[in-house]
């Protein structure tokens, strides 16, 4: 036995990977530091994990500031990063959980880690252990889909930030939902040609390309009825001038923001006219999506539903150079590091 209780296979010491410093603009490895810690026995209450899958997403990078406004602990310096993480329970404290279990729980960045808030999963729920990774991104945008923009049958839709782990998901649900068009827009050709051609999205602009309110209105001749938002900025100011009249929107991100980009101005004139109807949300506000989000997961894939992801294999040493390439925009849909 490596200490009191501990299994044999189990080793003595994890890695973890702590918040070295603040960013100052774009990531660097400078901000990131691998660290050994040891490694104990679960107390009553806890489970120690062998973490399998790590999810990287966006929302990590402002949680690396002194504060944000993203509803979730900032990050501590010296302290690991955390993130949605799925693994096997090792070692086991809690009378229900046992060992070998499948679990799901946001934790440090390590190998290994413990909890007292795995959430045993179904191991033949979804294809792979790192689907269920997608249930933060999944559960936001069936709630803004379905319940805040209440996307139904003949409506065009367009999703900003369309390539995205969230973006990706939305445009799908919206389609289930009896969207009539879905439009995606994106940071280049070769990811709206994807969106098209694997997610089946009606038509995908690049941002990039040429006068944005030009190609909505192309896209979308009889205007846009409901916009799903994940980027703010020169996208959200085109979304209001082609909105068809009582148009809705759901706006749960700002990633243009976040590049530098000013916030958005809403044309309050033309909001009145057209009679739309804007709207905020987060997933906290609706935490009933996220136990729904399994089971319509795994029905829509039945139903052919993609679900576009990204695995990066390196173990824990991989974890900050993934979420520096999802923030350059080098992966499209979810991503998650392989720890094992």
């Amino acid at each position: 036995m490596h200490g009191p209780g501990m299994p044999d296979h189990l080793p003595q010491t994890a890695r973890e990977v702590h918040l070295a410093a603040r960013p100052q603009g774009k990531l660097t490895s400078e901000e990131f530091r691998l660290v050994e810690v040891p490694l104990a026995p679960p107390e009553p209450g806890r489970v120690l994990v062998r973490n399998e899958y790590l999810g990287i997403v966006a929302a990590l990078r402002p949680l690396m500031d002194p504060e944000s406004e993203i509803p979730l602990p900032q990050f501590a310096l010296d302290r690991p990063l955390r993130s949605d993480t799925v693994g096997r329970v090792a070692a086991t404290g809690v009378p229900h959980i046992r060992v070998g279990d499948l679990v799901l729980f946001r934790g440090p960045w390590a190998d290994y880690a413990d909890t007292t808030e795995a959430t045993v999963l179904d191991p033949a729920a979804l294809p792979e252990p790192c689907y269920h990774l997608a249930i933060r991104n999944g559960a936001t945008a069936l709630l803004g889909m379905r319940d805040i923009a209440g996307v139904t049958e003949g409506d065009t839709v367009l999703v900003s930030g369309a390539a995205g782990g969230v973006g990706s998901l939305a445009g799908q649900i919206a389609r289930r939902l009896g969207a009539a068009r879905v439009i995606g827009t994106a940071g280049s050709a070769a990811k709206c040609r994807w969106l098209v051609e694997e997610l089946g999205f009606d038509e995908a602009i690049d941002y990039h390309d040429g006068d944005l309110v030009t190609r909505l209105r192309a896209a979308a001749p009889e205007g846009i009825s409901v916009y799903f938002d994940l980027v703010g900025g020169a996208q959200f100011e085109a979304a209001v001038e082609c909105a068809a009249d009582h148009a809705r929107f759901a706006v749960c991100g700002a990633l243009a923001t976040r590049a530098g980009a000013p916030w958005p101005r809403l044309d309050t004139g033309t909001a009145v006219v057209k009679d739309l109807t804007v709207r905020g949300f987060a997933l906290h506000h609706g935490w009933h999506a996220f136990t729904e989000w399994t089971p319509l997961f795994s029905h829509w894939l039945g139903e052919g539903l993609v679900y576009p992801h990204t695995v990066v294999d390196g173990g824990i040493e991989a974890a900050p150079r993934a979420l520096r390439d999802l923030l350059d925009g080098r992966f499209t849909g979810n991503v998650s590091v392989r720890l094992g």
